[in-house]
């Protein structure tokens, strides 16, 4: 066979039907800022339905110190979170993030449909999904494998904005069908959409890591050293620009994780919001996050640059929290809310400000360690602001309508630690060196500084 040439043949028909089948599994058409922010809208879309069935039976399962109970179970998933993500971001810059996108989204989703089976499996399954809780680390690594450097706190923003845009409908829609058909159905139609998120990511997503920016191929060992999150953590500390990002990050996610858990029941409760001014509250926050997060946030960069875009940022979470603190009339909620969406700029130009400190083989592990600290700040913001409404006597546990001294004592002392970020953050170095110099070679032109090729895109 080999001397009539049939076994050369053969083989190369072979390799061309698994280049083919291969190709096919690879998703549809070239990698793209659009097919992140569909994965994100399915998943955040498909958990929004559910917040008001998450109260409901957050407060059936444990109603005694429901949010304490709530901060405890946030606690064990953002560890797990804090001890994965940098693990999982260097993998995917290892074997790719096409397969890693599907672990996360798949894990993520897992608990929904245990909601009404059995809510203590439920919150059980949250607890340890934890673990690979971390999509927006391997999302941000995806934007930064499919854009170019000037463009990538644009492609953040979208993906940002698209997070946003999720939750400004699907609160609202999830109270409907609860309020009509019951939590049962609301809990299908999120488990469907989240299965279609799966399937995307199956059929519809292409690889965005370049064959030769691997360090392996798939299925080859990680030493120790990848899988230690702490010794990422020590890396963070050897380069001072990173570090002082990721001390940012710490200090102004906490108190909005703090926020998340426990906001909702707090607009009823203390400011005395019915279930339908929440849900609009919840999607004109959404509407204007999606602005801030789109035009303002490319005018910003441009205008600011992305260290002065991040430092206003926090100045709008300052006054967010302390109105949040401080007041107690609808009026107050609805600008603080105003300003909050504002506020929502500050992770995305922090996302573009550390992936400009890295490689391009090291988009992965970077934005898994700002995850990873996110995933901390998710477990320790929710138990922290539980156990300050608790020492000031706001039991959020009860349905009936509370009143207290200070109406939001955790706002106060979140606006606090944003404060040092704040601090902190001036340090943080507009450039690295390596930037710097590489500008000193090539000094951009004026229409390349205004240019964002995304910006030109009709569609975005």
């Amino acid at each position: 066979r080999v001397q009539d040439g049939s076994y050369e043949t053969n083989m190369s028909e072979m390799y061309s039907t698994v280049k083919c089948v291969f190709q096919l599994q690879q998703g549809i058409g070239r990698p793209s800022v659009y097919h992140a922010v569909v994965v994100i809208f399915l998943e955040f879309f498909a958990w929004g339905l559910l917040t008001t069935p998450m109260l409901t039976v957050l407060h059936e399962t444990f109603p005694q110190h429901t949010f304490l109970m709530n901060g405890l179970i946030q606690g064990v998933k953002g560890l797990l979170s804090f001890m994965s993500a940098p693990l999982i971001g260097a993998l995917s810059d290892v074997w790719g993030r096409r397969s890693f996108l599907l672990v996360t989204v798949f894990f993520t989703c897992a608990p929904i449909p245990l909601m009404r089976l059995s809510p203590w499996w439920y919150f059980a399954m949250i607890s340890m999904s934890g673990a690979f809780s971390v999509t927006f680390s391997v999302i941000f690594a995806y934007v930064a494998d499919v854009t170019e450097e000037r463009e990538r706190s644009t492609a953040y923003g979208l993906v940002s904005a698209t997070f946003a845009a999720s939750l400004v409908t699907s609160p609202a829609i999830g109270a409907y069908l609860s309020a009509w058909y019951g939590d049962n159905l609301v809990v299908l139609v999120a488990t469907l959409i989240a299965l279609a998120d799966i399937c995307f990511i199956l059929l519809a997503v292409p690889e965005s890591l370049p064959d030769k920016m691997r360090l392996n191929t798939w299925g080859a060992p990680i030493s120790w050293e990848q899988a230690d999150p702490f010794a990422s953590l020590r890396k963070v500390g050897q380069d001072s620009t990173v570090l002082l990002i990721c001390i940012t990050v710490f200090l102004s996610y906490l108190p909005e994780a703090g926020q998340y858990s426990s906001f909702f029941l707090y607009l009823r409760q203390v400011v005395h919001f019915s279930s339908t001014t929440i849900a609009v509250f919840i999607g004109a926050v959404g509407i204007l996050s999606i602005v801030a997060q789109t035009l303002f946030l490319a005018l910003l960069m441009r205008t600011l640059g992305n260290k002065n875009t991040v430092l206003l940022g926090l100045g709008f979470q300052i006054l967010q929290l302390a109105w949040y603190g401080f007041g107690s009339e609808p009026w107050m909620m609805w600008a603080a809310g105003a300003v909050a969406a504002m506020s929502s700029i500050t992770f995305p130009a922090v996302s573009a400000l550390v992936s400009q400190s890295a490689d391009p083989d090291k988009q992965g592990v970077v934005q898994g360690m700002i995850t990873g600290i996110r995933g901390l700040c998710n477990g320790l913001g929710p138990a922290l602001y539980g156990f300050i409404f608790f020492l000031f006597n706001v039991e959020l546990n009860t349905m009936d309508p509370i009143q207290a001294l200070i109406p939001g004592p955790p706002f106060l002392l979140g606006a606090c630690t944003v404060v040092i970020a704040f601090l902190v953050a001036l340090f943080i170095p507009e450039k690295t060196s390596s930037s710097s110099e590489l500008d000193e070679e090539n000094p951009p032109t004026n229409s390349d500084e205004d240019f964002e090729p995304l910006l030109q895109d009709s569609i975005v």
